[in-house]
Parts: C-alpha cells; structure tokens; sequence
C-alpha cells in the first residue's frame, strides 16, 4: 500500500480565486500544486531519455521504464542505480548489463518526452509500434473491478493535494489495491507501478493493473511488457489498444466508474465471474 506524503512532489503557492456567486469577486488563498521535474535516464554514462515527471519514487520509474520500454529484460540486469538531484531537475544513473548497453546504442533513440509521452523522438514509423508480447490474462469478476475503484481515492495522496497527477495501482485477484504509484504523466505513474512491482519480485500471475487515465496503445504494451495479464482504466480504450490487447491476449477493461465498466478485451479462456 502506497501511504508516503507527497510533501516532495508539491510546492505551495498563492492564487487568486474568483468566486461568482452572488457577483464576481476575489479570494486569496494557498494551494498546493504539483511539482513536475525534468528527469533524466543514464545508461553506462549515456544520457537516453528526458521525461517530465513527478520528482518522488524515481528509482521505481527508472526501473519500469527500463523494463517496459524493453532496455532491460528484468531487474537483475541493473547493477546500479544513483539519483542526482540539480537545480534543474534529476538525473538517475544506471549501469546496466553491457549486452543490454550495446542493443540500447543500436536502437539510437533518443527520448524528449512531454509528460510521459513515449514516442517522442522515436526515428521511424516502423519503430513507433513495437512487437507485443503474449500475455496470460487471469480470471477476474465484475466485484473486483468496482472494489478497486472504490479503494482507489484512498491511496492517491498526490492527487487528493493536488488534483493534477494519475495513479497506477496493483490490485489482488478480489480488488484489493496491493501497491499504488502516482505521477503527472499517466505513462510514468505506469513505469513506477512496474518497476515497484519488479523490484519487489512480486507475482503477477494473478492481478490486474487499474490506471486513472485512458486505455492507450502504450499503457497496453507497458502492461504486456511487465507480464501484466489485465489492465483496467477509468477513462476508454483506444482503438490501438484493443487491438494490441487482442494480439497480446490481455484482458482489457475501460470507462470503470461505479456500477459499469467496459470489456473491450476477453480472451476466449478467460472468464469473468458476475460476482
């Protein structure tokens, strides 16, 4: 379960606020906004990436985006990671398997992304959509669905201060949000999911990720990239992610609010209890 205060991913600042009710005037008041840092990626003293993220739970990203993003086949192939804090942002070192440097150099990608966007600087179309990999979607009821939804406001502190960042959650086979991650960018908060998963080993065979944004092509791919086997968003799937979810075989579900939620995805094997 994620509890950490977000004191390092807000600043407090002073706004004006216009009310209007009974004739327009102004207020003054504190609030607290969410903080959204440069952070970046090194890999064997190479800079690869540059992601405007939410500056807490770093290590996690890194290590999701690594193992997502295919740079790292799983976690034992980092050897080391540092974070260094400067006035303009992050960046996090890591030293990797020197098989997995020497694939990371022949891909020459080079990453400016806005907010998590993962395809930015991506050289050629053939690039932008990678090959997905199978996936085995687990059994999953319709009470499980609805109680992650209602467990899911208790475990966003970023989003409660604020209002402005995205949450990625793990949650057990009965709904039960396990570990929860948050960030600006949905595709981050995703990677931070992930890499908090793999860096505690956990067993994924038996789950499924639920996110706080739409269903997109890459949220899809990350989660089949991770062995995730189903993936529930509150927002819809896009029309590439359904199809990518069919190709993976992973379960895909979209437009959860209370009472309803969307399968866009079941694998013929899979089936979804009523109960």
């Amino acid at each position: 379960m994620s509890t950490r205060h977000p004191r390092d991913a807000v600043v407090r600042q002073s706004v004006e606020v216009r009310r209007g009710a009974n004739g327009w005037y102004t207020d003054t008041q504190e609030d607290l906004l969410a903080l959204e840092r440069p952070v970046a990626l090194v890999y064997n003293g190479i800079s690869h990436a540059v992601m405007m993220a939410s500056p807490v739970d770093l290590e996690d990203f890194a290590l999701g985006f690594s193992l997502s993003e295919g740079i790292l086949a799983n976690i034992t192939e980092c050897y080391d990671l540092e974070i260094r804090e400067a006035p303009q942002g992050h960046t996090v070192h890591l030293t990797i398997a020197s098989q997995r440097m020497a694939e990371l150099k022949q891909r020459r990608r080079s990453l400016t992304g806005r907010t998590g966007c993962g395809l930015c600087g991506t050289e050629a179309l053939e690039q932008a959509i990678r090959p997905i990999p199978s996936v085995v979607a687990p059994s999953l009821s319709d009470a499980a669905i609805q109680r992650s939804l209602q467990e899911l406001v208790a475990h966003q502190p970023l989003q409660a201060a604020t209002g402005a960042s995205h949450g990625a959650a793990w949650c057990d086979p009965q709904g039960r949000i396990q570990q929860l991650r948050e960030d600006v960018g949905r595709h981050n908060a995703l990677d931070k999911l992930i890499g908090a998963l793999a860096r505690e080993a956990a067993p994924l065979e038996e789950g499924f990720a639920l996110v706080t944004s739409r269903a997109s092509y890459e949220m899809v791919h990350k989660c089949a990239s991770a062995g995730i086997g189903a993936l529930v968003a509150v927002s819809a799937a896009t029309a590439l992610a359904v199809e990518q979810a069919q190709a993976s075989g992973l379960l895909l579900a979209g437009f959860a609010r209370s009472g309803r939620h969307l399968i866009y995805h079941r694998p013929i094997t899979t089936a979804i209890a009523h109960g």
